[in-house]
Formats: structure tokens, C-alpha cells, sequence
């Protein structure tokens, strides 16, 4: 993983939150020095990333303080932000960490999404407090839309990937998960009333080769156009199981379905952040996002 460094434009100019955030980014560099070291790598990075929670719930909470202190009109959205990373994603992380026992792999994907969400986090949504930049979770949806299309994918992951996801993430912005090769996907649908729906899928590398291994009975060591025509094909069933949750009629149609690089998905988030937008952990298998836009 890349070395991690505070840079001067991410400060605010609020001394409270600027200290945090410095402090925060320190910690994270030293984890990921940590976790190259076989001689420290457990030990230190199951203290230092206890040490890290315990940090990042503290500024929470004083930047929640500030924020309510300046009136801030984005209070509510940002506090949900923060609870999301608090209640589901480091607990998720923590339960991967403790399950494989502070491996070298499960403590990467814990910096790589931690690295992706303080970055995001500090340049956008913290930002938006100075008024530096505006918010990009713009639409979010209830939560028990989420909840209930959280419990779809969840279902239809183990029915054709056989597959036991858990959510990590319900406010995934393109936190780049894993040092490993990423399988993205675009399935673009128009409904009856012209609407374009854009559905973006992501899959870590060992996840696509390991359920089609699992599905062939035999090895798939590398990403090749057949694994990656089978994942696409793969995909648009998913889709199509997950849409029986919610009743869509025919008009629902695909009219198309796009590999895309990681570079592109990100793109495809730069203005708005999707408002359907979770991440999973498919239990030692790999990691999964579903993304959903509307236009």
C-alpha cells in the first residue's frame, strides 16, 4: 500500500478538526509501516488499530460539537456518515481482522477503506463545513430502503455466488479496498418513463476468480476474458434476481452492460456519489460494492 502523508490542503483552518485529522492520517501511516514488518505486524497493528477507533469516535464527537456550534446546514447528512463508519464499518472490519487473526490481507483491506474514507471524508465532506466544497451525498435514500435492498443482495450473493455477504459500508464513495485487481461493471436500465438507471458493481480479483472456481470444480488463477465475460454474465443475473425483491415490471429493461476500469467508476462518482451505494464482505472470499444511480 502507498505511503500515506498529510498535506496541507486538507486542512479546514479549524484548529480542533485540522489536529484530529493530522493525528488521524499519522496513525494510519504508521499501520501501514507496521503491517510490512513480519516481526511487528500482528501485535502492533491489533494495538494500533484499537488505538485508531478509540481516536477517530473521539474527533467524531468534537467535530460533531463544532459542527453544531456554526449551525452547519449539513449536520444531519455528515452525523449519518459518521455513524455509518462508527456502527458498520469498523465494526465490520474489526469482526474480518479478529476472524482471520490480524492477517496481513485483513489488515489491508482495513486501511485500504480507511485510507479511502478519510481522504474522501477530510477533501469533501469535511470541507463542505468551511463551505471549501459542496456535499456529494446528495439524495440518500430512507433507511429502510436501504435496509431492505441491503437484505436483497445479501440473499441473492449466497443463492448464485454462494457467497455469505455482510455489510461493511453503506455510504461506499469508491474507497479503493483492496491492494488487489478490481472487476467493475456498469449495467445501464431505461424504464418505460425514458429513466436511466445505472447499477455499478464492483468485485475484488479473488472473488470473481474464487466463485468461479468453485462453480467449475477446478483453479482459476488469473482474470481472463472468459472470467471476465462469465462475471459480467454473472452480474446481469444478480441484477435480475435482486429486481424480483422489489416488483419491477418489464419496461425495466438492460440496454447495456460496460466493463469499466477502477479509474472510470470513479469518475462516474465525481459530481454526486451514488445514493444506493453498500459494501461488502463476502467472508474471507473477497470483497463486493453495489452501487446504484438515477438519472
Amino acid at each position: 500500500m502507498k505511503e500515506v502523508k498529510w498535506n496541507d490542503r486538507f486542512n479546514l483552518g479549524v484548529p480542533v478538526v485540522d489536529r484530529a485529522h493530522q493525528r488521524l492520517f499519522s496513525i494510519v501511516g504508521k499501520l501501514i509501516a507496521l503491517n510490512e514488518d513480519p516481526d511487528k505486524q500482528q501485535h502492533a497493528c491489533r494495538e494500533g488499530i484499537k488505538y485508531f477507533k478509540s481516536y477517530t469516535i473521539k474527533h467524531f464527537k468534537e467535530e460533531e460539537a463544532y459542527m453544531q456550534s456554526v449551525h452547519y446546514g449539513g449536520y444531519e447528512i455528515h452525523k449519518k456518515l459518521h455513524d455509518n463508519m462508527r456502527d458498520k464499518t469498523l465494526p465490520a472490519l474489526e469482526d474480518e481482522l479478529e476472524a482471520q487473526d490480524y492477517s496481513v490481507e485483513a489488515v489491508r483491506h482495513f486501511l485500504g477503506i480507511c485510507v479511502g474514507w478519510l481522504t474522501g471524508h477530510v477533501m469533501i465532506e469535511d470541507h463542505a463545513i468551511a463551505g471549501r466544497t459542496v456535499n456529494k451525498w446528495i439524495h440518500r435514500p430512507a433507511d429502510d430502503e436501504l435496509a431492505s435492498l441491503e437484505k436483497a443482495i445479501v440473499q441473492e450473493m449466497q443463492d448464485l455466488f454462494r457467497a455469505n455477504a455482510k455489510i461493511v459500508s453503506s455510504n461506499y464513495s469508491g474507497e479503493d479496498f483492496s491492494a488487489a485487481a478490481k472487476l467493475c461493471y456498469r449495467l445501464t436500465y431505461r424504464t418505460e418513463e425514458k429513466r436511466r438507471i445505472q447499477v455499478f458493481l464492483v468485485y475484488e480479483e479473488w472473488l470473481a476468480l474464487r466463485t468461479l472456481a468453485a462453480m467449475l470444480g477446478r483453479p482459476i488463477d488469473k482474470a481472463d476474458k472468459t472470467v471476465l465475460y462469465a462475471i459480467k454474465v454473472l452480474s446481469q443475473q444478480l441484477l435480475d434476481r435482486i429486481k424480483m425483491h422489489f416488483h419491477f415490471d418489464s419496461s425495466f429493461q438492460l440496454e447495456r452492460n460496460d466493463l469499466l476500469t477502477f479509474d472510470q467508476l470513479l469518475r462516474a462518482f465525481e459530481k454526486e456519489y451514488p445514493p444506493y451505494s453498500l459494501l461488502f464482505n463476502t467472508g474471507g472470499k473477497g470483497y463486493f460494492a453495489f452501487c446504484v444511480k438515477m438519472q
